[in-house]
């Protein structure tokens, strides 16, 4: 029975990495330099790196790459408040578990971003706190994240479950001791998920999976 659930944000409980994919892939694209899915979900969801070494082969100098990245990360912001990027069930979800089990987000993403998503949604108050990237030293894959996390909740691991959609966060969470279901999203179901303790496709079948394991 786990104490306190530890949920990763974008590709689990909102649906942006598309959005993150296309707003960078537009930025590499001006230089030329071509960035498809199996680029991104290596180079983001695998191994945590980016694909700003794209641009540095184009010539692009550190100064030049550290505007595209903010241009980047000014067209995803846009992009997030276009559209409704709540994955459908979830919030219902989140509204069932909160009395039952301590709850946290552990994200990689920077605090501005995740503001923007929920400036509207009401999501973050079904959570004690929310790690983002600001919070922490060292993102995922390393476990810096996760264990920031749980000593902020001031339990053992072995209370705590982690819930992913990546490679990079499930390697940070098994790094870190903890347990870790993944339910993939459309960019990375092709992803080895072997050392995850269960895998599921619905959010239904998550739902079930853990009304039964908490406490």
């Amino acid at each position: 029975m786990y104490r306190a659930l530890l949920w990763d944000h974008d590709g689990v409980l909102v649906d942006t990495e598309r959005l993150y994919f296309q707003a960078t892939r537009e930025l590499l694209g001006e230089l030329g330099a071509t960035l498809d899915e199996d680029g991104y979900r290596r180079f983001f969801l695998q191994q945590g790196t980016g694909a700003w070494h794209l641009a540095k082969e184009r010539g692009a100098s550190d100064a030049a790459i550290q505007v595209l990245k903010q241009r980047r990360d000014d067209r995803y912001q846009a992009l997030l408040r276009a559209e409704d990027v709540l994955i459908p069930g979830v919030l219902a979800l989140l509204a069932e578990l909160s009395p039952r089990v301590r709850m946290a987000i552990v994200t990689s993403s920077k605090r501005a971003h995740f503001e923007a998503i929920h400036e509207r949604t009401g999501l973050p108050g079904h959570f004690e706190f929310v790690l983002a990237r600001e919070d922490y030293g060292l993102s995922k894959p390393d476990p810096e994240p996760y264990l920031t996390a749980v000593a902020r909740l001031g339990l053992a691991p072995a209370d705590c479950l982690v819930i992913e959609d990546s490679a990079r966060g499930l390697a940070a969470a098994k790094a870190a001791g903890l347990a870790c279901w993944v339910i993939p999203s459309v960019l990375t179901r092709a992803s080895d998920f072997a050392q995850a303790e269960r895998r599921f496709d619905t959010l239904s079948a998550l739902r079930a999976a853990l009304f039964a394991d908490v406490s």
